[in-house]
């Protein structure tokens, strides 16, 4: 028997932190996730480093910042080199699966898996045959809804609209994902070997059609908007105030009511829903973990890749997605009974990266010399302690930037120069103003504050940047770097930005 820890990594797509029950929101329900934070710790300042999948994904299972792998679009080449956390675990031993919406560069984590299925048609191979076997048995392969509305042909493909699904749970990517890894995990378990499942759910990115019960669960009259869904957006980014400009005249809508305030309360109704649909999906996973007695031995992590504006700032989905803290700021929950601090809630700022590290850390590995990320066991142990001054989520000309209670975003000059030709930003104070309402930026009054933290993004884009080669040449040993005429680097043939710490004040640095 292994003495190995299992790990089950799940991811979730699109889950805007705000939406889960122990958060305090009043209609999402959200027990087995609520649980989950109950008997384990949870992030309160967990921020992603991209706002779109595959860059996002990267960073999770690479541990690297998008500038360091150079992926910020969706799915494109084999990141050639650099390891991912399935390929590191598996070459100690480890048997791994990655199942559900996957979305990363070709052969990437295909290549490291013992079990792979891909149920969105995003990874290369598109949709598994194995999935698409099962629904077709059933008489349902036509009525897969994740990707379109079928009824509404080309207009239904990623809609924002809430219905009912006509697939059940179990034919649901939600369902079927979930039994393939509980599978996985028995046939593992029965071969003797330590398991790494990664569970990536579709939901609940649009489209927003949960099956039955959890459509049900909602009344589109009792829910809540959010108290940012309606607002005059004054200094708001001129592409930010195009798209909830677009998304009110409602055009987007498919069902009656065709006005944007009903169609708003839909995509609500099926958000909340599929929300729902994880959050059960996730509960049947932890509880086969509590009857095999295999929880005790098992580190479960649940994220998102990203959020939501789920009617935030009255846009229904994630695009301008580095405007606000709804879309920057994830869920990020850690469970593994008696050895976590239960019910911890960890407040210091966090980043997707840092999963990598400390996976390593409490398998007894050593860390990835490719990964960027912290290891956090100190708070999950209950422990307190910062674990970096700033957090950023990148687009390739854009950052975000959360450093306490403060969020900057910095633009280049020429992104909105016929709008701000002396320069456009934006600056939240997120203590007094948790919803986003109010862009301090051009405020005199914080002209100190926005130069402070533009200082810390140069000064953290200069000193995590991985070269291939410096001058001098750093010193760099051990058995995951390799030479390569002359210069010694890591797998994916760069330097670790920590090594040129050692190199300060030289010459040519």
């Amino acid at each position: 028997m292994s003495t190995f820890p299992n790990v089950l990594f799940v991811i979730a797509d699109q889950h805007n932190a705000k939406v889960l029950g122990h958060r305090g929101h009043p209609d999402v329900q959200t027990p087995n996730l609520d649980r989950m934070a109950a008997e384990g710790v949870r992030f309160e300042n967990a921020v992603t480093q991209n706002p779109i999948c595959t860059p996002s994904r990267v960073s999770f299972l690479s541990g690297q910042y998008c500038h360091n792998h150079g992926y910020y679009g969706l799915s494109g080449p084999n990141p050639r080199g650099l390891p991912n956390l399935l390929g590191y675990f598996r070459r100690v031993g480890y048997r791994t699966s990655a199942v559900g919406k996957i979305h990363c560069p070709e052969y990437w984590v295909e290549d490291d898996s013992d079990n792979f299925h891909e149920t969105c048609g995003c990874s290369i191979g598109g949709r598994s045959p194995a999935y698409t076997a099962f629904l077709r048995e059933r008489g349902k392969a036509e009525l897969e809804d994740h990707g379109a509305l079928t009824e509404f042909g080309p207009r239904g493909r990623q809609s924002m609209e809430g219905r009912p699904s006509p697939l059940s749970f179990e034919e649901s990517q939600e369902g079927w994902i979930t039994a393939e890894t509980i599978r996985f995990i028995d046939e593992t378990v029965a071969q003797g070997a330590p398991f790494f499942a990664h569970v990536s759910f579709p939901r609940p990115h649009q489209c927003t059609s949960p099956s039955e019960p959890f459509w049900s669960m909602y009344n589109e009259a009792s829910l809540h908007l959010p108290p940012n869904a309606d607002y005059e957006m004054t200094h708001k980014a001129p592409h930010f105030k195009r798209a909830a400009d677009h998304w009110r005249r409602g055009e987007w809508t498919l069902f009656e009511p065709r006005t944007f305030e009903a169609g708003r309360l839909r995509k609500l109704h099926g958000y909340f829903g599929a929300v729902s649909q994880v959050d059960h999906a996730v509960g049947l996973l932890l509880e086969h973990l509590r009857k095999r007695g295999l929880a005790r031995n098992t580190i479960v992590v649940y994220t998102a890749d990203h959020g939501d504006y789920a009617a935030e700032h009255g846009i229904m989905e994630k695009a301008p997605g580095i405007c606000a803290d709804a879309i920057t700021r994830i869920p990020f929950l850690w469970h593994w009974p008696g050895r976590f601090a239960a019910g911890h809630v960890a407040t210091e700022l966090v980043e997707a990266i840092d999963l990598s590290s400390t996976l390593c850390a409490l398998a007894g590995l050593p860390l990835l010399e490719t990964s960027d990320g912290r290891d956090i066991s100190h708070l999950l142990r209950g422990e307190t302690g910062d674990v970096r001054s700033i957090a950023v989520t990148e687009f390739a000309w854009s950052k975000s930037v959360r450093k306490g209670r403060w969020r900057l975003v910095r633009y280049p000059r020429e992104m909105f120069r016929d709008d701000y030709p002396e320069g456009f930003g934006e600056l939240y104070d997120l203590e007094k103003d948790p919803w986003e309402m109010h862009n301090l930026y051009f405020d005199p009054a914080h002209r100190e504050r926005v130069l402070d933290l533009e200082r810390e993004l140069t000064d953290w884009l200069i000193t995590t940047t991985r070269p291939t080669t410096v001058l001098p040449a750093p010193v760099c040993a051990g058995p995951q770097v390799v030479t390569r005429y002359r210069n010694a680097v890591n797998r994916d043939n760069r330097i670790r930005s920590d090594r040129l710490r050692e190199l300060r004040g030289r010459n040519y640095l």
